[in-house]
């Protein structure tokens, strides 16, 4: 089977596409990419509440002509809807917004509730995040009773750390079906992901690049994973980029990748990776984890992300 044809099994019975499209920022720009990317092949498709890229996932969606059944789409819960009373009007509000009648995915997006209402990202005069003081615990019960509703067929979490993803298993009563989180050849995680293998929850790769996106900075200190000499070296021996490499390297693993792109080139170039990495290839990026995480929003949300994973300087 080629690689971009390959699905990995969610422990709720479903298929999740193993290469994805991501599209976070560039509002204006998603539906032409979403387009590109359903037309070049892709079912797997990742948007977010507060990405605001929901209405033209859909509209891609629907310009598209793929039937609705044959594409994975995954949206998320954001922060400011972390209270129970609140989670099912957010999901039916990002339904309402992409046109389509259920989700593949549901993910709480963070660990982190805001203030309840309707502002993304509620700030005092200061101008720093109003949290609000909800467990996740209780988010994520309310998100198990939408599962009875159809109006998604699987729900999960993104950027939790091991304790929380523990409190959950102990807590819930439906084991998280995916796992979103920064996973590249720079921040491998590898007690983390065998955890998640050994609980049966699958993980999604974003940034499989790295620090390709600008925002998160670090190019100056580290230089850019896709220029990474081993990555471009293995990528010569196949005749593929780097980028490519970075990908099958995640699936390997056994994890589904979203990388992002609006270049229709770039979306071409991602899904073309129909091919295998020897193991002892695979065996050499193994060697070149830096334990490099490019996304920590614990200071711009005032609560400390990842504290018992092996990138937080101790």
């Amino acid at each position: 089977m080629a690689s971009q044809q390959k699905t990995f099994k969610l422990n709720n019975g479903t298929q999740i596409p193993a290469i994805g499209l991501g599209t976070w920022q560039d509002e204006a720009a998603q539906e032409a990419a979403v387009l590109v990317a359903l037309q070049t092949g892709y079912r797997h498709i990742d948007t977010a509440r507060c990405y605001g890229t929901e209405p033209s996932v859909g509209k891609a969606i629907k310009q598209s002509g793929v039937p609705r059944s044959e594409i994975f789409v995954t949206s998320k819960l954001w922060n400011n809807k972390h209270h129970p009373d609140d989670v099912g009007q957010a999901l039916q509000q990002t339904l309402d917004d992409m046109g389509l009648e259920y989700l593949d995915l549901f993910l709480m997006h963070w660990p982190v509730a805001f203030k309840r209402g309707e502002d993304l990202f509620p700030s005092d005069k200061d101008g720093n995040l109003i949290t609000e003081d909800i467990d996740y615990i209780d988010t994520y019960k309310a998100m198990e009773g939408l599962l009875k509703t159809g109006k998604t067929k699987a729900i999960g979490i993104s950027n939790f750390s091991k304790k929380e993803v523990e409190r959950i298993l102990e807590n819930a009563s439906i084991v998280p079906a995916v796992h979103q989180m920064e996973l590249h050849p720079w921040l491998q995680q590898k007690d983390f992901a065998k955890f998640h293998k050994d609980n049966g929850i699958h993980v999604t790769q974003f940034s499989p690049f790295g620090n390709q996106n600008e925002i998160y900075g670090g190019r100056e200190e580290h230089g850019q994973l896709v220029n990474d000499p081993k990555l471009v070296e293995i990528g010569k021996k196949y005749g593929k980029t780097s980028n490519q490499v970075a990908l099958v390297w995640g699936i390997s693993h056994g994890r589904s990748v979203i990388p992002k792109s609006k270049s229709p080139e770039r979306i071409a170039q991602n899904f073309d990776i129909a091919f295998e990495l020897d193991d002892a290839d695979i065996q050499e990026i193994d060697k070149i984890d830096k334990k490099l995480r490019f996304n920590d929003a614990s200071k711009d949300f005032g609560y400390e992300l990842f504290t018992d994973l092996d990138d937080k300087k101790k």
